[in-house]
């Protein structure tokens, strides 16, 4: 039963549409104002956009296109939205919060006490069943707060950034029950979490603008990412242009060497990225000898730790990206370098990634 939406909301600059297929978990990435709580709003029947149509199968959610307008309340939708708190019924404890769906919906109170302790099983949390809520971890809050939206047998769940409130001991167990629970159900995710994106969903979604700048399949979206964005969490320098026998060509002129991957079928002319990781590039203070093709004056912006590296980031021009170099901390001294210092960052050809835009 497959999930459609397109939807547009002036006021916010908003206009998207997408669709999932039966049993698919799609992430929806972008930065902070995007549109991604926006379009969970939307779906959940929490925010009313000026235009669009929803449908879950054949049924619809909404239509606010034509003269017969149709709305449907947020409780009748089949949906369950999971926020980054676990907003648990205080009163109640762990097993009641979690039979309050399907009591809502008329079952029995013995069925429903029944089916919250099935989806605490399924969790890992059936041992926190006669807890209330002020005596769980906030792990364990959330762990409720899954098995609470999964008992009321959602059409499609979703999630805004459920780690996001987790210390980094409780979001890799909830990581881990949610990739076993969201296996065969339609979702929707939003995280900033690149290892969400990888370990729970088969499609990414990367919302900037209130537009959506890119989708696909998640290990492809963020091998070759295509948007600014989607290259800050892949870890990659990103530059965009018009590709060229060589590589690319930058709107300023710029001709920035790599290799044509083959796979995508790249033709000259078209608008094509050339990503990068920041370990391909080199900093030199002066002239570089030897002429090496990728050779860009650069203005150092930032200096911050990167695992046991230094992580140098430098402006290459007004209209070009910011790029960014990883180096030892050994070399970063022997270079002297500061915000605002002028320098050269080299970036090696051959491992530079040339595809379509």
């Amino acid at each position: 039963m497959s999930f459609e939406l397109r939807a547009s909301l002036r006021a916010r600059n908003f206009d998207v549409s997408l669709s999932l297929a039966d049993g698919e978990t799609v992430a929806i990435l972008g930065p902070n104002g995007a549109g991604k709580s926006t379009l969970l709003g939307v779906i959940a029947g929490l925010l009313r956009p000026d235009s669009g149509t929803a449908k879950i199968g054949g049924r619809p959610l909404f239509n606010l296109d034509g003269g017969t307008r149709l709305w449907s309340a947020p409780h009748l939708r089949g949906t369950a939205l999971l926020a980054q708190e676990a907003l648990l019924f205080p009163h109640l404890n762990a097993l009641d919060n979690v039979a309050f769906g399907p009591r809502s919906a008329g079952v029995s109170k013995a069925a429903a006490r029944e089916s919250a302790g099935h989806w605490l099983a399924e969790v890992d949390a059936l041992p926190l069943a006669h807890r209330k809520p002020a005596q769980l971890s906030g792990g364990q809050a959330q762990r409720v707060a899954v098995a609470r939206a999964l008992a009321a047998q959602p059409e499609l769940l979703l999630l805004d950034e459920p780690m996001a409130a987790l210390d980094i001991h409780a979001a890799p167990l909830l990581r881990r029950v949610l990739k076993r629970v969201l296996k065969d159900r339609k979702a929707i995710i939003v995280t900033h979490d690149v290892l969400d994106a990888y370990m729970l969903a088969d499609r990414v979604i990367v919302v900037e603008q209130g537009r959506i700048a890119e989708a696909g399949p998640t290990r492809q979206v963020l091998e070759r990412p295509r948007s600014q964005f989607a290259a800050g969490l892949a870890g990659l320098n990103l530059v965009t242009g018009v590709i060229s026998g060589e590589g690319i060509t930058t709107p300023d002129g710029r001709v920035f060497a790599g290799q044509h991957d083959p796979e995508w079928s790249p033709v000259s002319g078209q608008a094509g990225v050339a990503a990068f990781p920041p370990s391909a590039v080199s900093v030199f203070l002066g002239d570089v000898h030897g002429s090496p093709r990728n050779s860009f004056a650069a203005t150092v912006t930032d200096l911050e730790p990167h695992g046991d590296q230094i992580r140098v980031r430098a402006s290459t021009g007004s209209s070009a990206p910011a790029l960014s170099a990883d180096i030892t901390p050994a070399a970063s001294a022997d270079l002297g370098l500061v915000p605002g210092m002028d320098v050269r960052f080299v970036v090696k050809a051959a491992l530079v990634s040339v595809y379509p835009a």
